[in-house]
């Protein structure tokens, strides 16, 4: 969920001290895009919808996740204990083993995060015991990095004739 345009704090709270703090992120959550097109959320409260969607995906969530609405405006919020635990891997300096190490942890992250919000016993019985779904998926990886490399051709190509204008230089 993006923060633009929607209400975002950080709390300090304390614990037994000032030595032992606890940082909150309350942040709105508004109706969700893809309601137009699915239907409503299950939940009325849309921070809540937030939070189960964020259980489903997640093995283990943030003890302080939670959500509430405001009896003022009506707006919904959902907070969760504030940490960037986030890596970052520089792809661009990686070797092909490793950079093919990686693109399998964020293949099996992505899948396993996907997977825990459905069904494991319908999905398993829709695809069944046969290769079909893998080969197809692998199909369709494999058209799409096609399809890659020609935009990023043609995009060289335009930039090499001078019709489109980039900066190239883009170390610092």
């Amino acid at each position: 969920m993006g923060s633009v345009g929607t209400r975002c704090w950080i709390l300090l709270l304390e614990g037994r001290d000032r030595y032992d703090p606890l940082f909150l992120q309350m942040k709105e959550a508004t109706r969700s895009v893809l309601a137009e097109h699915l239907g409503p959320s299950p939940y009325e409260n849309q921070g809540r919808r937030v939070v189960e969607g964020q259980r489903l995906m997640q093995v283990v969530s943030d003890v302080f996740l939670g959500w509430t609405r405001t009896p003022e405006t009506g707006n919904d919020f959902y907070w969760r204990q504030l940490r960037d635990w986030k890596g970052s891997a520089d792809i661009e300096s990686m070797r092909a083993a490793d950079l093919n190490r990686y693109a399998r942890l964020c293949g099996w992250t992505l899948a396993r995060a996907h997977a825990r919000s459905g069904d494991p016993i319908a999905i398993a019985g829709y695809l069944g015991s046969s290769d079909t779904f893998d080969q197809a998926l692998t199909d369709f990886a494999e058209h799409y990095a096609d399809q890659n490399e020609r935009d990023q051709e043609a995009f060289v190509e335009e930039v090499d004739s001078g019709r489109l204008e980039a900066d190239t230089d883009l170390r610092s």
